[in-house]
């Protein structure tokens, strides 16, 4: 599989080229898809670049001033619906990143051997849970190639052909099924909560 030179989870080219050409704006994008629209959570890296003076480095993101990171994170248009506290993640993100993995965000996925190294990886990182992490091994198989043996089996649900999530986002008609189907688990689990 060829990589691609965009990743098409917004409506703007800008913002997919650089998640496809750069890890640490792709595991920022996914640390902050919660509790906002996916497409303002996978913008959200490009926009964070830019107010970074057009550099995203995990060094220079663990080593900020918080209140400054947090600044950043606040001006508007806010990169999230909770500045501050994503502000926290993500710089927690970036000193995980610059600890266990040289500051490089991609050595998450090239030093594992297998789907369970890599999903290890993962979730050592702040702010990925065990789904989150499922659904990103699952993301860098179908949209990256990235397929260490054994991946399909720690991505679950995710790693089967279907509209589950970001990974199964290749164009805007898979993001509406992919939209489509967040809301009927949604309906879902609010009905069996209302229920039980």
């Amino acid at each position: 599989m060829d990589r691609p030179t965009a990743l098409l989870f917004t409506d703007d080219d800008a913002a997919n080229r650089l998640l496809a050409a750069d890890p640490l704006a792709l595991l920022i994008g996914m640390l902050l898809d919660q509790q906002v629209p996916m497409e303002k959570a996978f913008h959200s890296p490009y926009d964070l670049k830019e107010r970074m003076g057009g550099r995203l480095d995990a060094s220079t993101i663990a080593g900020a001033d918080p209140d400054e990171l947090a600044a950043l994170f606040s001006q508007r248009p806010a990169l999230h619906r909770f500045p501050a506290s994503m502000a926290a993640r993500t710089q927690d993100l970036a000193r995980a990143l610059v600890e266990r993995f040289d500051g490089r965000a991609e050595r998450v996925w090239t030093t594992a051997a297998t789907g369970e190294e890599l999903f290890a990886n993962l979730r050592s990182l702040p702010g990925f849970g065990e789904q989150k992490a499922r659904i990103f091994v699952a993301l860098l198989a179908k949209r990256l190639g990235i397929t260490p043996p054994g991946w399909q089996e720690v991505a679950g649900a995710y790693g089967q052909a279907g509209w589950f999530s970001v990974a199964d986002i290749d164009g805007p008609e898979s993001l509406a099924r992919v939209r489509e189907h967040k809301r009927a688990v949604k309906a879902e689990a609010k009905r069996a909560k209302a229920a039980g």
